[in-house]
């Protein structure tokens, strides 16, 4: 394979892992809709409040609008084959960074706590990829890392602030009958699918996932590529961090760890496999309302909360089971 022009390389493999898909594959791609329009009928019948704009608006895309940003930040990582972990601990960590320094410096609180994301994300990359310590370890000790300083900064209760302008970032309308979480969540989720499937840096990842061979045969740096994903996700999580507290005017060292097993569960249902190489942002969208679809049906029909955990836990179980690709799995432990 010749090494002169990774890049080539790299694009022809993508063309020809997509004219390989077998009929198979795509009618596994059609899972994750039947299984949204299903639940969406299901509810519709069982609870007349369900189709209605509020709350399809005011409670399903807002409250799935934070999960679709801790979710896209996690399937860059997945897509090559890793995981991030620490997602919800930093979406944390970003919320009190922005709470303490909207305090100081106002509006450029917000490049900052961005910043603080993507640096902490390039840690996770760099400790992953340059000194080859797995990615489930790195995260898992960073998330005890971030939520320990956050419990520091705060000493270990909610922390406030006032500013009705960083406030409206997040609670007000920009496009009438949007709320604005919503907004930045859709113009987040259509960044992500363009990086994701119209970029060199896409297709690194999916390569990554796929085979990693094929990279390092193409000559590209395959550590660099392997970094960025955490660095994006980095940011997505600090965005994310960033719009909690905007919305609440508030942040604690907890107010996203329920975050983590959710969008875990909304990446993998969405289509995109933890053995790497299969899905992406533009399926994670998918896991996401299915999860925000069923966790709102349940509300409306008043299953109890802790019934809805068992039912969570054994989709994530369906999801992994009928996502995973064995055929990149020898021996299953």
């Amino acid at each position: 394979m010749s090494t002169n022009n990774p890049t080539d390389t790299i694009r022809n493999w993508w063309h020809e892992q997509r004219e390989q898909r077998t009929r198979q594959d795509w009618i596994i791609d059609l899972g994750p809709f039947v299984m949204l329009f299903g639940l969406m009928i299901l509810f519709s019948i069982l609870s007349s409040n369900f189709l209605t704009y509020g709350n399809l608006i005011n409670n399903v895309a807002v409250n799935s609008a934070l999960l679709l940003l801790v979710a896209l930040a996690g399937t860059f990582p997945i897509l090559q084959q890793s995981i991030d972990l620490s997602v919800a601990a930093l979406v944390n960590l970003s919320g009190v960074l922005t709470v303490i320094l909207v305090a100081q410096f106002g509006f450029l609180a917000i490049p900052m706590v961005l910043l603080a994301g993507m640096l902490a994300g390039f840690a996770n990359g760099y400790v992953f990829a340059k000194l080859k310590v797995p990615s489930f370890l790195v995260t898992l000790g960073t998330m005890s890392v971030m939520t320990g300083i956050a419990l520091i900064l705060t000493g270990g209760s909610s922390i406030n602030f006032r500013n009705d302008a960083i406030r409206g970032i997040a609670t007000g309308e920009y496009l009438p009958g949007i709320p604005n979480l919503v907004f930045w969540s859709v113009l987040i989720y259509l960044g992500t699918v363009f990086l994701a499937l119209r970029t060199k840096f896409g297709r690194y990842c999916y390569a990554l996932g796929e085979n990693e061979r094929v990279v390092e045969l193409s000559g590209a740096k395959v550590d660099r590529y392997k970094i960025y994903p955490f660095v994006l996700s980095g940011l997505l999580c600090a965005i994310g961090g960033f719009l909690l507290a905007a919305r609440l005017s508030s942040a604690s060292p907890d107010a996203g760890t329920d975050l983590l097993l959710p969008s875990i569960a909304a990446i993998v249902m969405g289509g995109t496999a933890l053995t790497g190489g299969v899905g992406g942002p533009h399926r994670t969208i998918l896991g996401v309302l299915v999860i925000a679809v069923l966790q709102n049906g349940m509300n409306l029909t008043a299953v109890d909360p802790f019934v809805q955990e068992i039912i969570l836990g054994v989709v994530v179980v369906v999801a992994v089971a009928l996502s995973i690709d064995r055929r990149k799995i020898d021996v299953v432990k």
